[in-house]
């Protein structure tokens, strides 16, 4: 971790939505989503939630060989989103507790805020961290 890696740091990142990101994409061989609305996805929104809030630190940690990981996500999805509409995520980092990090969330659509929340992430050191996901391959599989 640098020295800038503060709380204060902010971000904003937008992308359009497409309808590779909306409900029925998210698991096509669902066929429960296949029935639902073509709408920006709870499950996509918090990987652009997460996208966001890697952004923001990136530059205040000694990316790639330390890299963060999502331990927790509390947020809203209040407003849908079709595709063709354009997304924008704000945000800013509340905390730091030795590698823990905790943001707050927003997600802005043209029209309206669609979610509203916290998001938490965990430095890790990327190398220690394949060591321990291929000891858990090796032993469960």
């Amino acid at each position: 971790m640098k020295e800038t890696l503060k709380p204060g740091i902010e971000h904003e990142f937008s992308i359009q939505i497409t309808k590779s990101k909306t409900v029925p994409a998210l698991y096509p061989e669902a066929a429960e989503f296949q029935a639902m609305p073509e709408v920006f996805a709870t499950g996509y929104m918090v990987g652009f939630i997460e996208w966001a809030c890697i952004q923001a630190i990136n530059p205040h940690i000694d990316w790639p060989e330390e890299q963060t990981v999502g331990t927790h996500i509390d947020v809203s999805h209040i407003a849908a989103t079709p595709p063709g509409l354009t997304v924008k995520a704000k945000v800013r980092l509340l905390e730091v507790d030795r590698r823990r990090l905790l943001f707050e969330v927003e997600v802005y659509d043209n029209a309206d805020l669609i979610s509203r929340g916290k998001h938490e992430r965990f430095i890790i050191d990327k190398a220690k961290f394949d060591a321990k996901m291929q000891e858990k391959i090796e032993k469960h599989t």
